[in-house]
């Protein structure tokens, strides 16, 4: 097998265990855990496994002054964008919300126009039109109820959120530094937020089955580790571009995880609305300047769904 086809692959794998996570949360949400208390256990368990890799490759910990503060900044946007987007499921199923969340790269575009005064080309207007076109085709739910407006609020703010992250990132002093580093304290910082959510631990909900660790273990490995190796090699082999496209399978994974195993409904209206979404924002990380801020930073903080409810909308 040659390198391309490794790459292809790699990326691909990388997109698909990020899709994974309803699997290992739907028995989580059935025990009766909240968003938060597995929001908690997801970050502290990925921590380690992080720490461990930055040993292995060599790295150390240490941060320059300047780099703190906007390190707290970049974990709580981080873990914001994860909170909102739990939040959301309350309201929408998975599969549209994961959608919704992937127009984060044409919010990035809009800021780089509008703060950092990059140029508006009509590829770009096209493609946010695009977008715009598939979340009216997604606005009503596969029953014919309204999409929530609460759901899409909250579906957007995650995405702003984390598209502010990816942008904020690329423009400060954190631009240097690496990858690994990053994500580690964004984590750690971000792990704050949630631990005062869950009253430092006297609300958090700790589960009495054993398997039921082993799926928050599978979320820290499988949906962080595993999917963020897997893209850094996809990098290596085939490049930023190639790698940031391959993304596109991740709403697809979880349509596919929402319809399959959560029951939701996929009719052509709104698969056509999906389509639409994921072709415009490909093809704004295709033939856009934001192809070089999208990578690094793509989907290392995976979505997760609730249990089903009466009247999804």
């Amino acid at each position: 097998m040659n390198n391309k086809a490794k790459g292809y692959i790699l990326g691909a794998i990388a997109a698909a265990t990020y899709g994974m996570n309803p699997l290992f949360a739907l028995p989580l949400y059935q025990a009766g855990m909240d968003a938060d208390s597995v929001l908690f256990f997801r970050y502290l368990f990925a921590l380690p496994i992080l720490g461990f890799m930055i040993k292995v490759r060599g790295r150390d910990f240490k941060l320059k002054p300047k780099e703190i503060f906007p390190l707290v900044l970049a974990g709580l946007l981080v873990a914001l964008s994860s909170l909102t987007l739990f939040q959301s499921y309350n309201y929408m199923d998975a599969g549209i919300a994961s959608t919704l969340l992937f127009v984060y790269p044409v919010i990035v575009a809009l800021i780089m126009v509008i703060g950092f005064k990059e140029k508006l080309t009509f590829k770009t207007i096209l493609c946010i039109l695009m977008v715009l076109l598939g979340i009216g085709l997604l606005y009503r739910g596969g029953d014919g109820s309204t999409l929530s407006l609460t759901g899409t609020v909250l579906m957007m703010v995650s995405a702003l959120s984390y598209a502010v992250y990816i942008v904020g990132v690329n423009k400060s002093v954190l631009k240097g530094t690496a990858t690994l580093k990053l994500t580690f304290y964004a984590l750690l910082f971000g792990l704050s937020l949630f631990l005062v959510r869950v009253d430092f631990g006297k609300s958090l909900y700790i589960v009495d089955d054993w398997y039921l660790w082993g799926n928050l273990l599978a979320l820290a490995v499988f949906t962080t580790t595993i999917s963020f190796l897997c893209t850094t090699s996809a990098i290596q082999y085939i490049g930023s571009t190639p790698t940031a496209i391959l993304g596109a399978l991740e709403p697809v994974t979880a349509v596919f995880f929402g319809v399959i195993v959560f029951g939701e409904l996929l009719t052509p209206r709104l698969a056509l609305g999906m389509l639409i979404i994921i072709l415009a924002v490909t093809f704004i990380i295709a033939r856009t300047n934001i192809k070089t801020y999208m990578v690094r930073f793509r989907k290392m903080f995976p979505s997760l769904p609730i249990r089903k409810r009466k009247g999804n909308y």
